[in-house]
């Protein structure tokens, strides 16, 4: 049978052997959500074990954390796993408790690295570093980065491979380096903020040179059996920033440094396409074709095929089985959903025997206002408001599945964003 006469549930069951040699028991992936459970430290707790045997029970082929910061003073939420040192006894214990919990099902069980850089809150980080000093503007949420120096670009190398050694050693199948959403080296690969004039900037060789030591050196620490994955930003929607043709050149690159695949997304904290902002905003609509193919970031999915043999995964927008199908068909090997599974996380194995035709969303349902909001508006507040109570929302449900509770749908987002509010502000306090 071909694969455009496949079922749906057989295209997404079918295995999916990386290029390190692991394989994939299908082709649906959990992929990343900042969970915010992590204890002061930024050690894993029993409610983060308790979350991933839950989506390990679920049936996808592969589980990403979300962010894991390998440097304490970068975290981007106060609840972060951090791992910036060696571990002692128990949190190594932890670690492994975790990833045995994603595993139990045979789920691979990947580790998602991260670094925040300029986009540490100021409440966390009033010092924050970056490629250069290009500021968010996005008010006094965030303060003014400074360049990193030479010694601390290497040291921010360091610690990406030493984490992912770590990583290894408690039991993960792999990592996935975050070089996307405007992030420290998304930060790198854009020409809006690197401004640098050394081996770090300037070329796209040279913005792309600290990604792909990167995934040299961790695959060299970490051998050829170690998955080694890249969540890389189509674009940055920004004029000047990372462009679709930067995205394609530093895909090739990925392969010749030992990636094993890369997952497509896009957008940065001032500009959060990944977020499916065009609901709140009418600008900031994307292709039609990308509206009936469910995926946000599918459009581009054709024109990094061609660049390269690795793996590809698409997040965002997924819902129906019909629309992960033909994504397979249109040359995606991996099916990317994130809040489908705070919902439903059962939803994969309802997707892989048949017997799912739909996941429930509740992004356009979700809101304290308006639905969406002109930019020159003067409500425009509301709109961002709109969309920090979506993640809000969604965070105190990963937080009920944490305590062992399915999702309460009927939660106020108001009632939600409230409650991160206060769960942030208590967390922070304890950490700075």
């Amino acid at each position: 049978m071909t694969e455009d006469a496949a079922q749906p549930s057989q295209l997404l069951s079918q295995p999916l052997t990386l290029p390190c040699g692991a394989v994939v028991q299908n082709r649906i992936v959990k992929s990343a959500m900042s969970e915010g459970l992590a204890d002061a430290d930024g050690h894993v707790t029993p409610q983060l074990t308790t979350l991933y045997a839950r989506w390990g029970a679920g049936g996808a082929g592969m589980l990403i954390t979300g962010n894991v910061m390998v440097d304490r003073a970068h975290r981007e939420g106060a609840g972060n796993i951090v791992i910036d040192g060696p571990q002692d006894d128990a949190a190594m214990a932890a670690l492994h408790d975790l990833a045995a919990a994603g595993r139990s099902h045979g789920a691979l069980m990947l580790m998602q690295l991260n670094h925040a850089g300029r986009q540490v809150p100021r409440i966390l980080n009033p010092a924050p570093k970056s490629a250069s000093d290009v500021g968010l503007d996005m008010g006094k949420r965030f303060a003014k980065p400074s360049p990193m120096t030479g010694d601390e670009v290497e040291d921010v190398i360091a610690r990406f491979v030493a984490a992912a050694r770590i990583a290894q050693q408690a039991g993960f199948d792999g990592v996935q380096v975050h070089a996307a959403h405007g992030y420290l080296v998304s930060q790198f690969l854009s020409p809006l903020t690197n401004r640098r004039s050394d081996q770090w900037g300037g070329s796209l060789a040279d913005r792309a040179r600290l990604l792909l030591e990167l995934i040299r050196r961790t695959r060299t620490a970490c051998g050829t059996r170690f998955i080694v994955g890249v969540k890389l930003n189509a674009t940055d929607f920004q004029r000047g920033g990372f462009s679709e043709d930067d995205s394609v050149q530093v895909a090739a690159w990925l392969e010749g440094a030992g990636a094993d695949f890369i997952e497509v997304s896009g957008g940065n904290y001032e500009q959060p396409r990944m977020m499916n902002i065009d609901r709140l905003d009418p600008s900031a609509t994307r292709l039609d074709s990308a509206r009936a193919r469910e995926a946000y970031f599918m459009d581009f999915a054709p024109r990094l095929r061609r660049a390269t043999a690795l793996p590809i995964m698409v997040t965002g927008g997924f819902r129906s089985a019909t629309g992960m199908a033909r994504a397979r068909v249109d040359g995606v090997d991996l099916i990317g959903m994130a809040r489908p599974l705070v919902l439903t996380p059962e939803a994969p194995a309802g997707l892989l025997a048949g017997t799912l035709d739909r996941m429930e969303s509740r992004d356009g349902r979700l809101s304290l206002g308006p639905g969406w909001l002109g930019p020159n508006s003067p409500l425009a507040l509301l709109r961002d408001l709109n969309a920090a109570g979506t993640m809000a929302w969604y965070q105190q449900q990963i937080a009920r599945l944490s305590d062992g509770q399915d999702p309460d749908t009927a939660l106020p987002v108001w009632r939600a964003l409230r409650a991160f509010a206060k769960t942030e502000k208590t967390a922070a306090a304890r950490i700075i």
